[in-house]
């Protein structure tokens, strides 16, 4: 497991149902944050509550067990095989969820799957296409899927529409204000100001490690915000 020893005192509290949004430049400790929280980098101090007690968060699988999940910024490198069908991939975290005494449930997979293939508008032949062939967008759509699938509480999106077109940044922004309105509660990590604003109910900004500040996103703008990170940088 990375170690990432960028972040320090770096509270903030999630509600359900919300989209909270992480805003600050690059380097500024937000995706080691909520990977610390995952369980993708080792924390060395710090406590996470869920539901007012505290749990124990040593690796992804705990995340998981405890109804958190992540899609990373690099989709191809952390979100999704290539080669693997569409369904393989939404699957692929919550093959117990399909198993039972060690026997895979194939029709169970596949019922869950064209579900959410169809929720998502996943733009492709059918369920059974590699990964690979699928654009930029609907990649992400599949990564997407595959944490839908886990059934989570949490649902922390980093960068969820880097590299994506337009027509595939209003799906995902449509998929994650249903989600949101389903109680389902998301963290998003952006470096992009208007997706920020736009998205978020809430925002807490951070600047080299730390918590600079938190703004309800009815009075934020891009402005403030700036404001925020040059008044706590290091001197």
């Amino acid at each position: 497991m990375k170690n990432k020893n960028i972040v320090e005192n770096a509270s903030f509290n999630l509600r359900k149902g919300e989209i909270l949004g992480i805003a600050g430049l690059v380097g500024a400790g937000r995706s080691e944050l909520v990977g610390g929280i995952y369980g993708k980098y080792l924390r060395k101090s710090g406590q996470i509550f869920l539901d007012g007690k505290e749990i124990q968060i040593k690796s992804p699988e705990d995340a998981l067990r405890y109804g958190i999940a992540l899609l990373t910024e690099d989709r191809r490198a952390d979100g999704i095989i290539s080669d693997l069908s569409i369904r393989d991939n939404i699957v692929l975290a919550s093959l117990k969820k399909f198993s039972k005494y060690g026997v895979m449930k194939d029709k169970e997979q596949n019922d869950e799957t064209e579900k959410i293939f169809s929720r998502l508008n996943i733009k492709a032949n059918s369920i059974r296409v590699p990964a690979f062939s699928l654009s930029g967008g609907n990649q992400q759509k599949v990564v997407l899927a595959k944490w839908l699938a886990a059934d989570p509480q949490i649902l922390i999106l980093d960068e969820p529409t880097r590299g994506v077109d337009v027509g595939a940044k209003a799906e995902i922004y449509k998929i994650m204000n249903d989600l949101a309105a389903r109680g389902i509660a998301i963290i998003m990590i952006s470096s992009e100001m208007p997706e920020i604003l736009g998205m978020c109910d809430r925002i807490y900004i951070m600047n080299e490690g730390k918590m600079a500040g938190e703004l309800d996103a009815k009075e934020a703008t891009q402005e403030g915000i700036m404001a925020h990170i040059m008044q706590n940088q290091k001197k």
